[in-house]
């Protein structure tokens, strides 16, 4: 199929905003809870030396609960939700579905399933740890790519078409 045929990588980098802004405001959340029940300790120094006070600041317990919950916790259960259940079955994302494309077999045309869509997204986050070149690298590889496949999609034999893309017949 041309190119065309597939998804643009602008689509692509709307579709991932989309799908990281439950993440953004739940990380907000825990970090606004972590520094908003911070605590103050101080102690006087009763030594030879007498020294005076001495304050120090720190995180609350309740801080460290929350940021535990919505800046780790939750995002986490959220990514494998909305990218290993959601999209391995249905093929899209909640960011994908907005923007109107899936995430498909080269080879079958469907959804790869649960365990294949969140290695997939392994990948990138493998990609991203190891090495900034290799994460923009294979991000940007759908800009030269004739089936606008990144290398993640390239490793998993995945290419993301429109939602009413059928093999054989471009919708284009």
């Amino acid at each position: 199929m041309p190119q065309e045929a597939y998804t643009s990588w602008g689509t692509r980098v709307l579709a991932w905003l989309i799908d990281y802004v439950p993440v953004i405001i739940l990380t907000g959340i825990g970090y606004g809870l972590l520094m908003g029940t911070r605590e103050t300790e101080c102690i006087t120094d009763s030594s030879e030396y007498q020294m005076g006070e001495f304050c120090a600041e720190g995180a609350s317990t309740l801080g460290q609960l929350s940021f535990g919950l919505f800046g780790v916790l939750l995002p986490l259960a959220y990514g494998v939700w909305n990218y290993g259940y959601r999209q391995g079955t249905t093929g899209s994302s909640i960011g994908k579905s907005v923007m109107k494309f899936k995430v498909v077999s080269e080879k079958t045309w469907q959804p790869i399933g649960f365990g294949l869509s969140l290695v997939r997204e392994i990948i990138y986050w493998v990609a991203s740890a190891a090495c900034g070149v290799v994460w923009l690298v294979a991000v940007l590889f759908p800009l030269w790519d004739p089936k606008r496949q990144s290398l993640a999609d390239k490793i998993m034999t995945t290419v993301c078409v429109p939602l009413d893309q059928t093999p054989g017949q471009p919708n284009y």
